[in-house]
């Protein structure tokens, strides 16, 4: 199915999470969320064959545009960990959320969070988030820590290995109706309320 079977899982993923983080605007302050199945990546069905190498190749490719962007990351666990995200406590202290006790390992967590906790300098477990975008590599159903209004975004590549991905990034509410205004006009008019 894979139509970027030339380049590697790394160079793959740094592409998708590159055309995600052009479009959605991250940088400092903003978090993206990943979900990924490394048994997905392989071609087998998610749960049944995760690898840690494919996970520090995944990674390696999502390190590399953070670090060009400055955005930070969250890794969410699989759903036996009840899909927890592993990120650095100083997110999870600058944004007030709430820390849950685990530590996650291939078969509990996933091998792309389990990979994760262990490169994080200071790695912690929260329970929830509402994240500014996502990458969702195979299916793992990230949507439950994204933001609210969220949209879909289709990279050019649209798999990583044999995995399916899917993206999204959040806008803001749009509030008032017909009245209300989006954008400050250039000069001129204004909208005034009665």
């Amino acid at each position: 199915m894979s139509t970027s079977s030339n380049i590697s899982f790394s160079e793959q993923t740094a592409a998708i999470v590159r055309e995600l983080a052009e479009a959605a605007k991250l940088g400092p302050g903003k978090v993206l969320v990943v979900g990924a199945s490394t048994s997905e990546v392989a071609g087998r069905r998610i749960g049944t064959g995760g690898a840690v190498e494919t996970a520090e190749a995944l990674y390696q490719g999502i390190a590399e545009v953070q670090a060009a962007f400055g955005f930070a990351v969250a890794f969410q666990c699989c759903e036996h960990l009840n899909r927890a995200l592993v990120m650095e406590r100083e997110l999870l202290e600058t944004l007030g959320l709430n820390e849950v006790a685990a530590v996650p390992v291939p078969g509990a967590g996933g091998s792309m969070a389990a990979y994760a906790y262990r490169k994080l300098n200071d790695p912690c477990l929260a329970e929830r988030m509402e994240a500014h975008a996502g990458i969702d590599i195979g299916e793992t159903l990230i949507g439950m820590h994204l933001r609210s209004v969220a949209v879909p975004f289709r990279p050019s590549l649209r798999y990583i290995g044999e995995a399916r991905v899917n993206a999204a990034y959040s806008r803001p509410k749009l509030i008032g109706g017909q009245r209300a205004v989006y954008q400050l006009e250039s000069e001129g008019g204004s909208a005034l309320c009665d």
